[in-house]
């Protein structure tokens, strides 16, 4: 049996289990409305809308579901900040309410924008460790989240984050057809960990993330990303990577 090297890691010999993820506080009282109606529906005997109410709670459930995510951890990593589909990567500048002195500098930034379906997890995680600069809220129309107006029509609220070394990246909440509320669980001053909860939109909607310069994304259009977990960049890493959708 080969000996291990002095210079590698022993793997780890603990396992993980996995658990059903629970309901988001948020979405409690939503389910509970929901569990309510369906009760309801079954102590009149209408019992066709009793079972449409069943599915419904269910899918509340699930909606508002909060998995326990693993994050990476690494000082250069920019951390997925939701689950979804890569629906777009393009050059742009950065919008204004994230500029500014003590914002975003002036330039093209890579905006990597992930698209949530009502079916994906839609609490949001930040991207890097480091202290809460800016949280601008914007209100706007609710056109479909997949359109490339919708981070300038839509409602929005954007989100600064600034590190122990000075790098700043934001990212923002839009709003898509069916939602209708944006939440943030933080506040302007305060130190997050990548991978922390930092917010929530109610249904199905759009979170953008403007990487730095001189910074490639490490995921490709079509890709799905899991929150708290997927690497979306590394920065200073400008490799581009190609990849085939099958």
């Amino acid at each position: 049996m080969p000996s291990l090297d002095k210079h590698e890691s022993p793997l780890p010999t603990t396992t993980v289990k996995w658990r059903f993820p629970a309901v988001h506080p948020e979405g409690r009282k939503f389910a509970v409305a929901a569990g309510a109606a369906t009760l309801l529906a079954f102590l009149l005997h209408v019992k066709f809308l009793a079972w449409l109410l069943v599915g419904l709670t269910i899918w509340v459930a699930a909606f508002f579901r909060d998995p326990v995510r693993t994050t990476p951890r690494g000082d250069k990593l920019i951390i997925a900040p939701a689950d979804g589909l890569v629906t777009m990567i393009a050059r742009v500048a950065p919008p204004p309410e994230l500029g500014g002195p003590e914002g975003l500098a002036d330039g093209d930034y890579t905006r990597v924008s992930i698209f949530m379906s009502v079916f994906d997890v839609h609490i949001n995680r930040a991207p890097i460790s480091g202290r809460v600069k800016r949280i601008a809220y914007v209100p706007g129309k609710f056109v479909n989240a997949d359109l490339d107006k919708a981070s300038e029509d839509n409602e929005r609220q954007h989100f600064l984050v600034e590190n122990s070394d000075g790098l700043r990246v934001g990212f923002t909440q839009i709003a898509g057809l069916v939602a209708r509320r944006i939440l943030a669980f933080v506040r302007e001053g305060d130190v997050v960990d990548a991978g922390q909860r930092i917010g929530l939109i109610r249904f199905g909607s759009r979170v953008d993330v403007y990487l730095p310069a001189g910074t490639a994304p490490m995921v490709l259009l079509g890709q799905r990303t899991i929150a708290g977990e997927t690497v979306l960049a590394e920065v200073g890493i400008d490799a581009t990577l190609t990849g085939i959708s099958q």
